[in-house]
């Protein structure tokens, strides 16, 4: 495993050892079952992060700093509409993540 591999690695495992950021990946697997209808589809923008405060019970500062650390680690991916930013969950990265971890075992 190459240096830049095993760095991925830890930034994805760093992102997804705070408990709040974990529970709001699981929440994300299946937004219309854990956030309210919104007027931009979830399907299409992801969930706004004024909803994922609202569920996680944290200020929208604190919710944008845990966003930007999953968005970071590729876990998510961010599309600004107007004032709003909404967040999904990036299935590719996601889907490699057991490839990846297998490499570093």
């Amino acid at each position: 495993m190459s240096n830049a591999e095993l760095d991925d690695l830890l930034e994805v495992c760093k992102a997804l050892a705070n408990p709040t950021r974990l529970q709001i990946m699981g929440w994300l697997r299946d937004p219309s079952d854990h956030f309210a209808p919104q007027a931009d589809p979830v399907e299409e923008v992801g969930v706004c992060v004024k909803q994922i405060q609202e569920k996680a019970g944290i200020s929208q500062s604190t919710a944008s700093q845990f966003m930007s650390v999953l968005q970071r680690a590729g876990l998510v991916e961010s599309t600004r509409i107007g004032q709003w930013t909404y967040y999904r969950r990036n299935r590719e990265r996601i889907a490699a993540l057991p490839e990846l971890l297998s490499a570093s075992l």
